[in-house]
Order: structure tokens, then sequence, then C-alpha cells
């Protein structure tokens, strides 16, 4: 039986309901005649709270509670938010202040949840919600990441939450000492607003002393336990499940204060408790992205090899410290910032800043898109400055195919790629000779054209481990219980597709069920690219759990030695019979004989080590520079993800990272006025990409299969977005470099472009 999937391009079986109006998210999941949940935020960015009266609007008509954190304590509930600490190149251990569920004698940034309040609607809530007296004693604001200013958090000097390092430090100053060349460049990488399609919602019901708690989320089970620690209940007194998500992308992985406020007032009330948050709200609320600046400098020889790289980051964390958020950034950065190249020594130094803003989500700040953005613009600079071409230069750089598995010097060990082969690909697929042709006419029109590479490499990130297990219906229908959590992405067609190339049973027999902790026993839930790979590598261990369970039935039945029977990935045979049951005919002939054990079968299974997803981008931009406008006109992806189940979600997911990438390439940017109010708090402000703006991508897939997992799988989560920031960037320099123009930032707005040519052709005359 072949170990990967058929790779046939199926089309999504969810995409019935979706786009039929017969999804079933968070507000249709809702019970009828839950009280509706109201979160009454801080409207300044920084202040001691000098009064909070709640008592009119707990007397308001149609108001059960008006929870503040003095209720959430006196309950005896842990109030605390977890946080992640990162151990400073110091050794000491990093700052570690408390982020309270609701807010405690002072707020930190503008929408800190301060108190909540339940009513019978929505309205009443709201209006409730108004009679509450709230005085701050404004605190000076904090918003740049530079170490200094009015300290957020008492014993944290500076504002500094970490000073992590890793590498040899030592050793990459000498190579720098030692270099040909040096090039180094500083770059801002611009926050964003995660923006997901359904903003964050939850609600709670509490019957016969347990707690059923629904979430749009990533996965259940660290949810439940946190619910039960914080709450401070047996974790067997939890039901944590997950309807339909409209998309998190890492953003809804982590618990949220509004979420322990809702199942307290449920269990307080006995009543289903019901919070969504509208979109402004979300803005507020929802942790951000990105925000961070970093100064990548490369030593190269004579021959412009890289010797050595050295990369001094500032990342914004927002008021408070992440829920789980430094570790996993700083290793993210790391970890791809030794890229695709052979580089021999390496020194990277991230610096973690507080300031009067959301919280940055765990999977930015200082992760993949980041690394990428930063190495990736440091290369493009290079072969400007070095005279090499942009393609060459990478090139004469990658690590030989010939050289895997290759230990970087970040501590990783590459287990396969031909890069080499994946960027020749991508010249093709690109059109690169015709370039030149291209940018030719566009000058002819007083118009400039730009091309932009970038090269990315990523891996699978999270719990390695994932379970997954088969249970045959009485009717002929398959459930498949998986531990990971759809955001949209498709899983429910690629889980089915799989389970049925491997296993024979028909994919429109077998359902995918997720998102609940009591009908699954463990999961790692969604992120960091980490769900089909580990999935796929669980169901094939749930098929060889059920191979093995029904080989001594059949044989019995078949009448032949059990080291007789095997399994051809459709049927069931064994020489000297003529039975050929297929494992559907095999589970109702188990059932026929009353052996109900064979109608499940549960596997764990773990991955032996990280796969690396990688591949080209390039992107041609073209500038108007008489208003600045300009636009993303050709745009190609080739990627190795190794194997593919299925072609058709595989390039759809990198659609959508692509099109996240030009939004915040071209658009998107977080904006705070010098009083710490968020001024992009709106779709009327914050732009998001439009299809107008977004061309047709090319997709195309060059697999190296990777040997770390039976099917040769490698993930593409994130793929589309990693990529897409630095291939724009690279490109639209490329256009304005001939113009004098030597840097440019992200967001490549109109008037930031036509700002940055005015101030070349100011400076010239």
């Amino acid at each position: 039986m072949e170990k990967f999937g058929k790779s046939q391009p199926v089309k999504r079986v969810e995409d019935v309901r979706f786009l039929t109006g017969q999804g079933r998210y968070i507000e249709d999941a809702a019970p009828a005649g839950a009280l509706r949940a109201w979160v009454l935020r801080s409207p300044v960015a920084h202040g001691v709270i000098s009064a909070l009266d709640v008592e009119d609007a707990r007397a308001a008509e149609g108001v059960h509670a008006v929870i503040t954190l003095a209720d959430l304590e006196a309950a005896g509930i842990d109030t605390s938010m977890d946080g992640s600490l990162v151990t400073n190149r110091n050794g000491t251990k990093g700052a570690a202040p408390e982020r309270p569920m609701l807010a405690r004698d002072r707020v930190r940034y503008v929408g800190e949840p301060v108190a909540v309040v339940v009513a019978e609607t929505l309205d009443q809530a709201r209006d409730a919600g108004e009679l509450i007296e709230l005085e701050i004693d404004d605190l000076p604001v904090k918003l740049d990441v530079l170490p200094g200013g009015e300290p957020l958090h008492e014993g944290v000097p500076d504002n500094k939450a970490f000073d992590w390092g890793m590498g040899d430090e030592a050793a990459t100053a000498a190579a720098f000492q030692s270099a040909a060349h040096t090039v180094a460049l500083q770059v801002e990488d611009n926050r964003i607003i995660v923006n997901s399609m359904e903003p964050r919602g939850c609600f709670a019901e509490w019957s016969e002393g347990r707690l059923h708690f629904c979430y749009g989320g990533q996965g259940v089970w660290a949810m439940k336990s946190q619910l039960a620690a914080k709450l401070r209940l047996d974790e067997a007194a939890v039901r944590v499940t997950t309807p339909d998500v409209g998309g998190g992308f890492g953003m809804k992985a982590m618990p949220y204060p509004e979420y322990f406020a809702v199942a307290h007032a449920a269990r307080t009330l006995g009543r289903p408790v019901f919070w969504m948050s509208d979109r402004s709200e979300a803005m507020l609320s929802d942790n951000g992205g990105r925000d961070l600046t970093s100064l990548a400098e490369l030593a190269f020889d004579e021959n412009l090899k890289i010797t050595a790289y050295r990369v001094t980051t500032r990342c914004n964390l927002g008021a408070y410290n992440s829920h789980f958020g430094q570790p996993i950034q700083t290793q993210l950065f790391s970890r791809v910032l030794a890229g695709v190249y052979d580089i021999q020594t390496a020194w990277l130094q991230v610096e973690g800043i507080y300031t009067n803003t959301t919280q940055v989500d765990a999977y930015r700040g200082a992760g993949r898109p980041e690394a990428i953005y930063v190495l990736e613009r440091a290369m493009d600079r290079a072969a400007r400055e070095l005279g090499v071409d942009p393609w060459e230069l990478r090139r004469r750089n990658f690590i030989p195919a010939d050289a895997f598995p290759y230990n970087t010097v970040t501590g990783e060990t590459y287990d396969v790629g031909d890069f080499s082969k994946v960027l020749s690909r991508a010249a093709q697929e690109a059109d690169i000779a015709g370039f030149a042709a291209r940018r030719a006419e566009d000058g002819k029109r007083g118009k400039l054209r730009g091309a932009g590479l970038c090269y990315y490499i990523e891996s699978i990130l999270g719990d390695p481990s994932e379970s997954a297990e088969v249970e045959f219906l009485e009717d002929g229908r398959v459930q498949i219980y998986v531990g990971t959590q759809s955001n949209g992405q498709g899983h429910e067609t690629v889980y089915a597709q799989f389970l049925a190339d491997q296993s024979g049973i028909p994919a429109e027999k077998i359902h995918v069920i997720q998102g609940d902790s009591d009908r699954i026993a463990t999961g790692g839930g969604t992120g960091g690219s980490r769900s089909v790979t580990t999935q796929a590598n669980a169901t094939l261990a749930a098929v060889d759990a059920m191979i093995a369970a029904f080989i001594p039935f059949l044989a019995e039945e078949m009448g032949v030695d059990e080291e007789a029977v095997a399994f051809d990935g459709e049927t069931f045979r064994a020489p000297g019979s003529n039975l050929t049951p297929t494992m559907l005919e095999a589970a109702e002939m188990a059932r026929a004989h009353g052996r109900l054990d064979l109608q499940r079968h549960a596997a764990q299974a773990r991955l032996p080590g990280r796969s690396f997803p990688n591949g080209a981008h390039v992107a041609e931009v073209v500038i108007d520079p008489e208003t600045g406008n300009s636009a993303v006109e050709r745009y190609t992806v080739v990627d190795d993800f190794g194997n593919l189940i299925n072609p058709v979600l595989a390039e759809g997911q990198v659609h959508g990272g692509v099109a996240q990438g030009l939004g915040q390439a071209m658009l998107e940017r977080v904006v705070y006025d010098e009083d710490g109010q968020l001024l992009t708090a709106s779709f009327m402000d914050y732009a998001l990409p439009r299809a107008s703006g977004v061309p047709m991508i090319g997709f195309t897939s060059e697999p190296v299969p990777s040997t770390q997992n039976p099917m040769g799988m490698k993930g593409c989560g994130e793929a589309g977005t990693v990529g897409a920031l630095a291939a724009v960037a690279n490109a639209v320099q490329d256009a304005v470099w001939d113009r004098g123009v030597r840097q440019v930032d992200m967001p490549f707005t109109p008037l930031r472009i036509w700002e940055v040519l005015r101030d070349v052709s100011d400076a010239a005359e």
C-alpha cells in the first residue's frame, strides 16, 4: 500500500454548505434564549482606575450580572492570564507582569476589558454598560518600540520584556571583521490586524455540575485545560467544542479574557451566556501581528559566498506577554533565519518591548514571515550593492542538493531539499526572460516596473504527535475523529480523501469529527502548518491498527492462517479463499458476529522530525510615478511541499496566504495617535485587499518528498504569506531603484511611494 495520498484534485465537500449559507458558526451554534454579554473596555491607553461603580448597571432592566475582577476573585477564580517567559542573554528571566482577566487598578491599552455586563439582550447589556461609572487618571503613553518611557508594569524598567539571543556572537563578529564585503539593511515590519472573516466569540452553559464552553478557536484541549485550571474545576467537568470557524491564522489559538468571564457567568447564573465581538471591538482586542524593526547584516567572502549573518530585532509585545508567545516567536525566527543558504555562523538578538497596544499574536512578532522578510530583503540589497544578479546570488549560496541532511548554524537539521531546481522552475513559470521587454514597454508609458524574488523556507511546528480514531456506523457510514481544527482550510475534504486513499472506504461515506473534547481524547489543534501532516500520520497509524485488528477475525472467516491475510489498499485477500471483503464489508461482517470491538480503531502517532516546506515567489509591480499608485500585475509561486494529498487545497492555501501578504505589503497598517487611540478601528480606515488588487496567482508544485514522515509531506499552511512580503517589497524596491530610492518600507501605499520619489527628486535638484 502506498504510504501517501493519491494527489487527486478533489473539490471541497464543505463548500456546499458554506456557499449556501448552511455553515454553523458561533452565532448559529449559540443556544436559543442565551443571555448576552457585553464588555466594557478602557477608553484610554494608560491610566489608574480611580472609580469603578457598577451598581446602577446591576439595577438596570434585563441585567443579570455585572462582573468585575473583584467578582472573579471572590468566586475563587485564578484571574491571572498565563504568559510565556524568555530567558535573557545574561541568564536572568524575562519580565513576568501579571495580566488580569479584567483590569486591576490600572489599564494599559485602549480596549482592555474592565467589566462584563450580562443581560437578556445585547441592547440591554450595552445600555447598562453606559451606566457604569468608570474614572481613569491618565498616565503617559508608550508607543515606540524603543527602551524607555513611562513603565507599564512595576519592576519592568525601560519596558523591556526580554533580551534574548542565540548563535555564536564572537564567531559571527570575527567573520564580519574578516569579510570581503558586508551589507546591512534595517527594515520595518508594519503592524497588522488579523481580521478573520468571523470575529471572536463564545458561549458557555452550566448543567449538572459541568461546564460546556464553545468558541471559535484552533483547538479545544488547551482551552479545556485553561478553563479547568482558572475556574478550579476538574478537567472531567469541562467540555469544550468548536463549530465552524471563519478564519484564525494564529490569532484564535490562545485563550482571551472574555472567555473566562463568560464561563464564570454561565456557572453563576445557571443559564447559557453568549458573547460575540463586533468588528471594531475585534480590532481593539484581538492579538495583532508583526510590528518589529530589524537590522540585518550579511558578510560575504571574495566569491560572494555568505560567511555569516547577524540580525538585531526589536519587537512590540503590546501591553502584556503573549499567552504562549515569546519562546515560539524567537524559536521561529531563529529556525528560519538559517534559511536556504549555506552559512557557517550566525548571531540573532531579539528584544521585546512593552507598549500601550494590544498583544502581538504568538505566530508573529518574530516568526516565519518576519524572518524571511528580513533575510530576503537583505539578500536583495546585497545583490544591488555588490553588482550581482539577485537570482545568481541566491543560487551561489544555496545549500547544495547533495549536502542533505544538513545541519544549520541554528541547530536545525534539514532532511531534504533541491532549492536550485525549484528556483529554475520559478524562473520558467514567471517568464523572467521576458521581464526586460515588459519593463521597457512600461517605460514608454512613463511607468516603473520592478521584479522581486523571495526564496523562503519554513517548518512544521507545534506538537509533532496527533491522534485519529475511525468508527464504523451501522448505516454504513464511517466517522474519523481528528485532533486538529479546521479554520476554513478544507480539513473535512482532505482527511476523508486521505483515509479513503489508504483504506479503500469511499470518501463520500467518511465524515470528519473535530472540535469536541468529549468525543476526542487528545489533540494538538491547528497552527504552525502542522495539521495535515500530523493528522495524516495519525490516520496512517489508525489504518494500520484497523488492518491488524481485522486480520485475525477475517482469517477465521476465510479459514486460513493469519499470516496469509493481506490488505492491498482496497480489499483483504488470502490464497485459497474466495472471500475478498473491503474494509466496510469487514466491519459489517464483524458487526454481524457481535464483534463491536472491531467497530472503533484508534491510534496516536508522532512525527520523527520536522519537515521544511520551501519555495520561490516572484512578483512584478508596476508603479505610476506621477501618483504613486502601484499594482502587483504578475505573481508566480513554485513550492516544494513534498507530496500533496489534494493539489487544489494546497493551491487555495497558497492563494489565501499570498492575498494576506499582498494586503500587508500594499495596504495594511495599524495606526495609533499620540494618545494610544486606535485610528484604524474600522474598514473605513483599515484597508484590506480586494479582488481587484490581487492578480492571478500562478502555482506550481515541484516536490522533493520529505523523509521525516511516511507520506513525504511538508505542510503548506503559512507558505503564501511567508514568501509574499519580501517578493512584493523587493519588486517595489527594484522598480524605484533607478530613480535613486534606496529604502522604502511597507505598506507601499500611493502616498508613501509618491513621497519617496518626490524626496529623491527634490534632493537631486
